[in-house]
């Protein structure tokens, strides 16, 4: 049995107290808040179809991975749940964030409204592309695509619970009803 991890307390984080951190504790700061999440199976599995579907067309100078950190400012060190970066930095943790051409957060209970708010704006100013939020949390799975537009704020592309077609980063499609019902039956009690 693992004891959980006592945290110093401080009132805001910078990212120069990440290292007094446990190396294998998952974190994100976000405006000088540290956030340890505890993503569920249906999250990972969402997170997992968003690679696949993102891999398919993949160019070869880019990959897709999932639970990354990005390095904002000192403030600021976001995870987000599946980001496309530059292949050049396969073996770097945290990746800089000016690299990075699509983070996609997948709503999960534990975030909220704010959270999302505060990685999109954060997401936005250090000049991500573009941003997809994946909403499981309705009977039919959302996904609302943004695009950075001027003044380095997300202008809404697409918001839908059919297929999604982009062509950012590049030809993408993902079958929102598919994952609706891999869903369901993840949920499903057992049996049935």
């Amino acid at each position: 049995m693992t004891a959980a991890p006592i945290l110093p307390e401080r009132h805001e984080w910078t990212v120069d107290d990440l290292g007094d951190l446990p190396r294998d504790l998952p974190y994100e700061l976000i405006n000088g808040r540290l956030i340890v999440p505890s993503p569920t199976a249906v999250h990972q599995e969402l997170c997992v179809e968003l690679l696949l579907a993102l891999r398919v067309n993949c160019p070869p100078d880019y990959l897709v991975s999932i639970d990354l950190s990005m390095r904002v400012d000192r403030r600021n060190e976001p995870r987000p749940d599946v980001v496309v970066i530059r292949r050049r930095h396969a073996d770097r943790s945290p990746v800089p964030v000016e690299d990075a051409l699509l983070a996609v957060e997948v709503v999960s209970p534990t975030s909220n409204f704010p959270d999302m708010y505060d990685k999109a704006k954060v997401y936005a100013h250090a000049g991500v592309r573009s941003y997809w939020v994946v909403d499981p949390s309705q009977e039919r799975i959302m996904l609302t695509e943004y695009a950075l537009g001027a003044g380095r704020e997300y202008d809404q592309v697409t918001h839908t619970e059919d297929l999604f077609v982009t062509e950012k980063p590049w030809k993408v499609s993902v079958d929102l009803p598919a994952l609706t019902a891999r869903k369901n039956d993840l949920l499903a009690p057992e049996g049935e």
